[in-house]
């Protein structure tokens, strides 16, 4: 199994639409960028036959400190959640 990487998402695009690859790295990254900051804003993010993004608040609890035993009370904390759309895992499944 192969990890892609941002670079190689921008290397594939600037060979497959000839573009050059500065170029395409703004446009990737400024991506990106509206992305983050319409998730810190708690924005949802919907990008057809991909998927959602948005982000949840997960509720704190009452932990327990492994080495001592002792509760220890975790947070709330935000987290972003993604489902992928029907398209998506259509796909996926079609490749396995």
């Amino acid at each position: 199994m192969a990890t892609l990487t941002k670079k190689d998402i921008i290397m594939r695009i600037a060979e497959e639409c000839r573009i050059k690859q500065i170029d395409v790295k703004e446009v990737v990254q400024q991506t990106f960028d509206i992305i983050v900051d319409a998730l810190s804003k708690g924005d949802k993010l919907e990008l057809r036959n991909f998927g959602i993004f948005k982000v949840k608040t997960r509720k704190g609890r009452l932990g327990r400190n492994p080495r001592t035993g002792d509760g220890v009370t975790i947070p709330d904390k935000k987290v972003v959640s993604f489902k992928a759309g029907m398209k998506m895992r259509s796909d996926v499944k079609k490749d396995v």
